[in-house]
C-alpha cells in the first residue's frame, strides 16, 4: 500500500557519530522537555512578578532552579494599579501555565504540573472575580 522508507531521516543523518558534526548539540527528548518546561514557568515567573505576587513567584522560582540549575533572574515589579493591564496579566498568565502544565504532563513531572494546574486556577479565579468568566 505504501512505498517503505529508503532513507533515513534527517535526525538520525546529522551527528550520528560519524564525525560530521562533533559540534552540533545533541540533547534527549527529557532534556529539550526539561528546557522547554523551564522557559514556560521562567514566562510565568516574569508575569507573576509583575502581578506582585511574591509568595506564587517565589515556588515558580524554586522550580526554575530546579530545572535550570540556578536560579532565574528577575527583576523586581511593583503591582499594576490599572484594572485592563490585571486582567491582561492574569490572562498572559493562565496562557502560560496551560503551557506548562502541557509540558510538565508529557515529562511526568509531577511538581510542576501541580503547581501549573494551581497557577491556572489563581488566575482563572482572579479572572472570574473582575468579570472575565469568558476570557479563559
Amino acid at each position: 500500500m505504501y512505498e517503505p522508507i529508503r532513507t533515513k531521516s534527517v535526525v538520525h543523518r546529522v551527528g550520528t557519530g560519524n564525525g560530521d558534526h562533533p559540534d552540533y548539540p545533541h540533547s534527549s527528548r527529557g532534556e529539550a522537555l526539561d528546557i522547554q518546561l523551564a522557559g514556560h514557568l521562567a514566562a510565568l515567573l516574569a508575569v507573576t512578578d509583575e502581578l506582585g505576587l511574591v509568595e506564587s513567584a517565589e515556588r515558580i522560582a524554586g522550580q526554575v532552579a530546579r530545572l535550570r540549575g540556578e536560579q532565574p533572574a528577575r527583576l523586581p515589579h511593583a503591582p499594576t494599579g490599572d484594572t485592563r493591564d490585571t486582567v491582561t496579566l492574569h490572562q498572559r498568565a493562565h496562557d502560560l501555565a496551560a503551557r506548562a502544565l502541557l509540558v510538565a504532563a508529557s515529562r511526568a513531572d509531577t511538581t510542576a504540573a501541580i503547581l501549573a494546574a494551581e497557577r491556572m486556577d489563581a488566575h482563572a479565579a482572579a479572572l472570574d472575580s473582575v468579570g472575565m468568566a469568558g476570557a479563559h
